[in-house]
């Protein structure tokens, strides 16, 4: 009898272990995307880490819209606002890996990362999934500053350091740090005027109050056009089709520098690469439509086509860079 319940108890567990086995070698199966072919089977939910009504919410309506009708899908949009960014995305990021969960981000991404202690992994904790587009600042100065171009305003501040103002959006923001890398790179020291926002920066500058400002093309156009405003460089590698006749900030003197603005959408790390690769073809076929480029044009902005790793080397190369001149400004800032 006992022989025989132990015979029983060991055909169980072999059975068990088989079952074990089954499950274990079908879960990682799986999770590499066998399961891609009919994604998704349910809503998408698209996080946006700020409010309604904003840039970032803007063009996450617009990528869900298309993506809503590519998938044959809900794709849902989930506004969690919170800590500049900073609860969205690590609700975001700590999410199931399944391809659900979706994360919108901005440049404004890789620059929290260098000022606030975070409970994810910027880099590492995630699978970049498409770069949705891509833009310029523009360096804009009162007409009262007595520089016509960059080499004329690094001379000035050289010779009057700390008398020249620049405003910014707000400490640690992504336009403060484009100035702390034009006063690095330049060997100045401007004076750094924060505002609570990117309005009443723009206005004390227009007002002369404040000299300098870091501005999107698209608000700072009708005022260069009307001589209110100098635009002395934008800040991409190459000049914008917008303001074609301004030439960028390398060209004028500053071989190094370069700040994007770009939007783009990340996945928690783990996510199957077969779900990545039909988002990232369905993203950059909404990307190249016409109507996506006239869009994104009202702002200055542009569409982007390109790779998963693509997307994830420009994260990881702009996380280090702010980290940098973060660490060599000594910022520091309380989220």
């Amino acid at each position: 009898m006992k022989q025989h319940i132990r015979s029983l108890l060991q055909w169980s567990l072999g059975l068990g272990l088989l079952h074990s086995f089954i499950l274990g070698s079908w879960a990682p199966a799986q999770a590499q995307g066998l399961g891609a072919d009919n994604y998704p089977q349910h809503p998408v939910h698209l996080v946006v880490p700020f409010p309604p009504g904003g840039g970032n919410d803007f063009i996450a309506r617009f990528v869900a819209q298309r993506l809503a009708a590519s998938l044959k899908q809900a794709v849902i949009i989930d506004n969690k606002a919170g800590a500049g960014g900073l609860m969205g995305n690590e609700f975001a990021i700590k999410s199931p890996p399944d391809g659900y969960t979706l994360l919108l981000v901005s440049a404004s991404y890789t620059v929290n990362a260098a000022l606030y202690p975070l409970k994810y992994d910027p880099v590492q904790d995630v699978s970049a999934v498409a770069q949705l587009s891509q833009g310029a600042f523009v360096l804009v100065a009162n007409p009262n500053v007595a520089a016509k171009n960059l080499s004329e305003l690094i001379a000035f501040a050289k010779a009057h350091p700390g008398d020249v103002t620049i405003a910014s959006s707000g400490l640690g923001s992504i336009l403060h740090l484009s100035a702390e890398l034009l006063m690095g790179q330049a060997s100045i020291h401007l004076l750094h005027v924060p505002y609570k926002g990117g309005g009443p920066a723009l206005s004390d500058t227009l007002s002369g109050q404040t000299q300098l400002f870091f501005s999107t093309p698209a608000v700072a156009l009708p005022f260069i056009k009307t001589g209110k405003l100098k635009a002395l460089g934008v800040t991409t590698k190459e000049r914008t089709p917008v303001l074609a006749e301004v030439p960028s900030l390398r060209e004028a003197g500053l071989p190094n520098y370069e700040v994007n603005v770009w939007h783009g959408i990340l996945a928690p790390k783990g996510t199957p690469r077969t779900i990545i690769a039909k988002l990232n073809t369905e993203i950059n076929r909404a990307m190249n439509s016409k109507d996506a480029q006239e869009l994104l044009e009202k702002d200055g902005v542009y569409p982007v086509s390109g790779t998963p790793e693509q997307f994830q080397a420009l994260i990881k190369r702009e996380t280090a860079l702010w980290q940098e001149v973060v660490k060599k400004s000594n910022i520091s800032i309380e989220p």
